[in-house]
């Protein structure tokens, strides 16, 4: 029996990966995909509900986007979220227009149908989050309103004998207080899932379609020693065990001591039956990336020499079939999907070079949220201070250095965290937060120690909760676990006179500087 499915067609709002996080809390999976996705191919996928998400545009603009009007005949459930729910109206033949009061953020919403299958169990007045200037103005013949606020006449509509549903608000955002109570009566009342979106079957799935496909091929896995890699690492070796062969890359851009931690891990004195080996390329980084300030590049060189090195090792090995990379879909959906915005590339998606001398790359958790890696991790029985273990992202310190790239920094930055993360950790702070980190701006500033001026570097101090890295907000820590941060990175490492802290949540920001 084919798994079970929930389509987001992506119209480019901010929240449509959380759209897709929510439906999976729910144990059913989803997969967001551009707008531009044909109708046949939706057809081909045969899921069981769709779902439009959000988008900044007007629907009645011609140059927004839209589909084609088919969609709402093919007898799957869909609901229309926010510029979703507009985009159902103009197609089925209601009207929308400016609204004459545009509403933001928290809003009372009054069920007008309690009866209606979206809102069963929902509470008669409940507050939802709403982000719009435009409403409908008129629903279309067929619908009834199910829900109003005080400036918003259908801030719901529904026609259940055609399981169409639509919301002016966002269920898949915190701020709706009942959001995820609708969603899970929208995958399971109206779309009728079972709920079959465990993790003890995807990697049992994933361990039989990976010795499917690699048969008896070779496979080198690019291994970082985090949490993502190291669950793909050790969901190949149960799959294929001695055909795989890890390569671990030093590029002198990972955290303190971190090179020797990971070949404890997994070197030949490790807990596992790999394949390891250590390549030491730290110089070869730092004359690459030797003056480059460029984000976007510095993550695509980084990315490339990843891939030249596996190649080099590769063949050293012999022939090598397969590429296996820790990618999960934070990463595929950040660097683009289809249409959507590129917010950052990276080095194991955007930032591959165009050619790669393997048959084929293999992501086996592309498809994964990070929380979902961790249980597929415990699932394989991966230690829970290796599967808990903070991220940290592939392009390393290159992406926590702002600007140009020289080993000094480094040695700057390693320090830094090294003290902050000690800290943490010893406040009993390390399991509660989401990421927290060091990075080093190129700013210096003027400042004094003991009787003499100084001129050196800035570090920048971030925590952040977060379950699914889609969006985070910065972390309360206690005032006095961030004094002592402060005064020991300032007092003991060398070339820092000063620590900012980044309060920035994600939205505007991303988690990492760069």
């Amino acid at each position: 029996m084919s798994q079970e499915m929930i389509i987001v067609l992506d119209f480019g709002g901010q929240y449509n990966q959380l759209i897709a996080r929510r439906v999976r809390e729910c144990h059913v999976y989803a997969e967001v995909h551009p707008y531009t996705l044909p109708i046949e191919k939706i057809r081909e996928m045969n899921p069981k509900g769709i779902i439009f998400t959000g988008g900044p545009n007007s629907v009645y603009d011609e140059e927004s986007p839209h589909y084609t009007e088919e969609i709402c005949r093919l007898g799957i459930p869909i609901l229309g979220i926010c510029y979703g729910s507009q985009l159902m109206a103009w197609m089925e033949g209601g009207s929308v227009e400016t609204a004459p009061v545009s509403e933001y953020g928290h809003t009372e919403v009054t069920i007008d149908e309690p009866s209606d299958i979206l809102f069963r169990g929902v509470s008669g007045k409940t507050v939802v989050w709403m982000s719009h200037t435009d409403y409908i103005a008129r629903i279309p013949e067929g619908f009834r309103i199910t829900a109003h606020t005080k400036d918003c006449p259908a801030a719901a509509m529904s026609c259940p004998e055609r399981s169409l549903y639509a919301v002016q608000f966002h269920p898949e955002v915190m701020h709706t207080r009942e959001g995820q109570m609708m969603l899970r009566n929208f995958v399971y009342n109206i779309c009728g899932c079972s709920g079959d979106w465990k993790m003890g079957s995807f990697v049992e799935d994933s361990i039989k379609k990976l010795r499917e496909k690699i048969g008896n091929g070779r496979v080198l896995c690019a291994l970082s020693g985090g949490v993502d890699s190291s669950v793909a690492a050790v969901l190949l070796s149960k799959a294929v065990g001695r055909q795989l062969t890890c390569v671990f890359v030093d590029h002198g851009l990972l955290r303190k001591n971190e090179g020797d931690e990971v070949e404890a891990v997994f070197g030949p004195n490790g807990h596992y039956e790999l394949n390891f080996i250590r390549v030491n390329a730290q110089q070869r980084y730092y004359d690459k990336l030797a003056g480059v300030t460029e984000p976007e590049q510095k993550r695509k060189i980084i990315g490339e020499e990843f891939i030249r090195i596996f190649e080099e090792e590769a063949r050293k090995i012999g022939a090598v079939d397969y590429l296996v990379q820790g990618t999960i879909y934070p990463d595929v959906i950040e660097s683009g999907l289809g249409k959507s915005a590129v917010i950052k590339s990276h080095h194991n998606v955007g930032g591959l070079p165009d050619v790669v001398d393997f048959k084929e790359i293999i992501e086996p958790l592309r498809m994964l949220f990070k929380d979902e890696v961790r249980k597929a991790g415990l699932e394989l029985g991966i230690p829970e201070y290796l599967v808990f273990r903070q991220p940290f992202p592939g392009p390393g310190l290159g992406v926590r250095i702002v600007g140009d790239i020289t080993a000094e920094k480094v040695r700057i930055v390693q320090d830094a965290d090294a003290i902050f993360r000690e800290e943490i950790a010893k406040a009993g702070l390390d399991r509660g937060l989401g990421q927290y980190f060091a990075a080093l701006t190129n700013m210096r500033s003027v400042g004094v120690m003991g009787d003499f001026r100084t001129y050196d570097y800035a570090v920048v101090l971030r925590a952040v909760n977060t379950t699914d890295f889609m969006t985070a907000d910065a972390a309360q820590l206690p005032w006095e676990v961030m004094a002592k941060v402060t005064n020991r990175i300032v007092n003991e490492v060398n070339g820092v006179n000063r620590c900012l802290w980044d309060l920035t949540s994600k939205p505007p920001a991303t988690i990492e500087l760069e």
